[in-house]
C-alpha cells in the first residue's frame, strides 16, 4: 500500500528585510537610495546604503580583512576533526570501501556509489563551526541559517548551543544578536544585507561559505560589471541562490529547462516554441525570481549564466547551450560574444556525486536508497536521477523514516511525501546506496542497520 501524505510547504528567507515568497513582493535584495539596513528595534545596527554607489564586492572584500571576521578557523582543526570522526564516521561504510564499494550481509548486497556523502566544503563548514564553539566556549553563538541541510548535524550543533537566528513572518530577528556575540555564516553563504547588519553590530563573524559558492558570487559580479543580466539556474527561495542574487546586478532565476525555454522563447518573440506570451505574463510568471524593476525587453539583451552549485549538472549545461543558441539566433553568430557569457561554476563535488549516480543506476539493482536532508537540493537531484531511470528509489533523511516493521516514509524528487508498506522485497536483494553532500557516513550506517534488521527478521520468520 502506498499512501500520499499532504504537508504544507513553508520557507524561511534570509535578509533583514523579507525576501521573495508568494506572500512577499520580491525575492530580490533591493538597495533603494538611502536605504537603512539594520535590525528591528536596534537603531545602533542601522547602516545607510546608496543604491547607485554601493559595491557589494568591495564591501565583502573589506569585511574579510576586518578584525571581527574569520574564515580559516582558530587553530583547533586536528582536535575538532577527531571529534567529527568519532561522531560521523561508519564501520559499515569503511567495510564497503575496503571491498570495492560492494559487500553482502546475509541476503542483502549493498552497492555504494563511487562518490557520495560529505563533500569538502560541507566538512570544512562543520569543522569551522566546531572550532568556533571551542574558541568561544562562553560566548553566545548564532548561525544565520542551517549550517548545512542535514538534520543530524544541525541537531548536534543545537546541542552545542549554536542557535539559529529566530524568524518571524519571514524576517530574521537580528535584534537578538548583541555586540560580542559570535555569528556563523553557513556553507550556503549569506546575503549582503545580513553581512551589513552583522558587521555594523560589531559581532565576531565566522564565515563557513563554501568556496564554490563564492566562485559563483564572483561570476555574477563580472556579469554586473559588464552590464550583463545574470540568468541564475537555481531555486529562488534557496539560501544559496538568495545570497548569489544579492551580489548580482540585474538577474532572473530559472528553476529548470522549461523555465529557461520560456525565457528564450520570449527573447525570440515566440519563435522558439511559442511557450511565452506577453510582457505582463512574463513578469507575473517570474515575479518572485527577478531583480527589482526587471524589464524583459530591456534586460535580456546581454545575459550571462550562473548557477546554484547544487543543481543538476547536465541541466545547467543544457540551459547554457540553449541561451547561447538563442542569442546567436537573435543577434547573429558573429555578435554572440557581445550578448552572452558563460563560465563553468558547477561544483566539483556535486558533479562527482551525480556522475557516480548515473553509473550506479546502470547496475542490476532491486532498489535505491538515497540518504540526505529533505531540504537538500543536491540530494533531490540524486533522487531525480534514480526516478528518471525507473528504479524504485527511496529518499530518506534518517533511519527514523524506516519502520515500524517493513514500512518506509520517503520523499519523491518533486516533493511528495509517501508511505509504503513492504518496501523491501523478500529474499536476496541488491540495494544501491548514495548520500547527499551534507550527509555523514554515520547516518547512512544507521539506515543500513535498519535494513539489515528487517531482512534478518524475515529470515528468522522463514526458518
Amino acid at each position: 500500500m502506498v499512501t500520499l501524505l499532504q504537508f504544507r510547504r513553508f520557507c524561511v528567507h534570509t535578509g533583514v528585510f523579507a525576501l521573495d515568497t508568494p506572500a512577499r513582493k520580491s525575492v530580490a535584495l533591493s538597495f533603494r537610495k538611502s536605504l537603512s539596513i539594520g535590525c528591528p528595534g536596534d537603531s545602533s545596527a542601522s547602516v545607510a546604503v546608496d543604491s547607485d554607489n554601493f559595491d557589494a564586492k568591495a564591501f565583502k572584500h573589506n569585511l574579510t580583512r576586518s578584525n571581527n571576521y574569520n574564515r580559516k578557523g582558530f587553530g583547533h582543526k586536528e582536535e575538532t576533526l577527531q571529534l567529527m570522526n568519532r561522531e560521523y564516521t561508519s564501520d559499515i561504510i569503511k567495510k564497503l570501501k575496503e571491498n570495492g564499494n560492494v559487500y553482502t550481509w546475509g541476503n542483502t548486497t549493498v552497492k555504494l556509489a563511487e562518490a557520495y556523502g560529505f563533500c569538502w566544503g560541507v566538512e570544512r563548514a562543520v569543522q569551522i563551526a566546531y572550532e568556533a564553539r571551542k574558541q568561544f566556549p562562553d560566548e553566545r553563538i548564532w548561525v544565520t541559517n542551517e549550517i548545512i541541510h542535514n538534520p543530524t548535524v544541525n541537531k548536534r550543533l543545537e546541542e552545542m548551543e549554536v542557535k539559529n537566528i529566530p524568524v518571524e513572518e519571514g524576517n530574521k530577528q537580528f535584534d537578538v544578536v548583541d555586540k560580542g556575540d559570535v555569528v556563523i555564516l553557513p556553507a550556503f553563504g549569506a546575503a549582503v544585507d545580513e553581512m551589513l547588519a552583522l558587521n555594523n553590530k560589531n559581532v565576531q563573524i565566522v564565515d563557513t561559505t563554501c568556496p564554490w559558492v563564492s566562485k559563483v558570487w564572483n561570476m555574477v559580479e563580472k556579469h554586473k560589471k559588464g552590464d550583463y543580466t545574470s540568468i541564475i539556474h537555481g531555486k529562488y527561495a534557496h539560501e544559496e541562490t538568495i545570497a548569489t542574487a544579492s551580489f548580482a546586478g540585474t538577474y532572473i532565476i530559472v528553476k529548470n529547462m522549461a523555465e529557461a525555454t520560456y525565457v528564450c522563447d520570449y527573447i525570440l518573440g515566440g519563435e522558439l516554441n511559442g511557450s511565452s506570451s506577453t510582457k505582463e505574463e512574463f513578469l507575473e510568471k517570474f515575479k518572485y525570481a527577478v531583480s527589482k524593476g526587471f524589464d524583459p525587453d530591456r534586460d535580456l539583451v546581454k545575459v550571462g549564466i550562473a548557477n546554484q552549485t547544487t543543481m543538476l549538472k547536465g541541466e545547467t549545461e543544457e540551459i547554457g547551450k540553449l541561451v547561447e543558441r538563442t542569442m546567436m539566433r537573435k543577434h547573429g553568430v558573429e555578435n554572440v560574444n557581445e550578448h552572452f557569457i558563460s563560465f563553468n561554476t558547477i561544483c566539483d563535488a556535486t558533479q562527482e556525486r551525480q556522475d557516480a549516480m548515473y553509473k550506479l543506476v546502470e547496475e542490476d539493482l532491486d532498489l535505491m536508497l538515497v540518504v540526505g536532508g529533505w531540504n537538500s537540493s543536491n540530494t533531490s537531484h540524486l533522487q531525480e536521477i534514480a526516478e528518471d531511470h525507473g528504479i524504485p528509489s527511496y529518499w530518506i533523511d534518517s533511519e527514523r523514516r524506516i519502520g515500524p516493521g517493513n514500512k518506509i516514509a520517503y520523499k519523491l524528487n518533486h516533493g511528495e511525501l509517501v508511505e509504503k508498506e513492504n518496501w523491501l522485497p523478500e529474499g536476496p536483494i541488491t540495494i544501491g546506496v548514495t548520500s547527499g553532500a551534507s550527509t555523514p557516513d554515520k547516518v547512512v550506517e544507521d539506515v543500513l542497520v535498519k535494513v539489515f534488521d528487517i531482512k534478518r527478521e524475515e529470515t528468522l520468520q522463514l526458518a
